[in-house]
């Protein structure tokens, strides 16, 4: 036969549940305002960035909804390159191979980069 709590046991969780939420409610308000700080921080970056005249390689910063700009990515390669080096770039580690050489078709296609043996390419400068 199942034990019955007394009034003062029920009482006691009450306030423990109670305490509970409200420890709860102030960690997600302290979360929320280190969210908003973060990306306050992450936008004045960024115009830094495009005052300083550097474009970032990608978008990752808040999360994978970004799209990746290519072009600054090109800029960040040495004059010779592999698809090798521009998976080193940072944030394009987990982008797939057929992403990567679809961006050096488009590079071939504007001119912009030439192909020199397999597997090796090079900017126009």
């Amino acid at each position: 036969m199942p034990r019955r709590v007394g009034p003062e046991l029920s009482s006691a969780i009450r306030q423990v549940q109670q305490q509970a939420r409200a420890l709860l409610n102030q960690v997600r308000k302290q979360i929320r305002v280190k969210e908003n700080d973060l990306e306050r921080l992450r936008a004045e970056a960024q115009r830094l960035g495009m005052l300083a005249g550097q474009a970032s390689a990608s978008r990752h910063l808040g999360g994978n909804s970004g799209r990746t700009d290519w072009r600054a990515i090109l800029a960040h390669l040495p004059k010779q390159f592999k698809a090798a080096n521009i998976r080193a770039v940072r944030g394009l580690h987990d982008k797939r191979p057929s992403e990567i050489f679809a961006a050096i078709t488009r590079w071939i296609e504007a001119g912009v980069v030439k192909r020199k043996a397999r597997g090796v390419y090079e900017r126009i400068d």
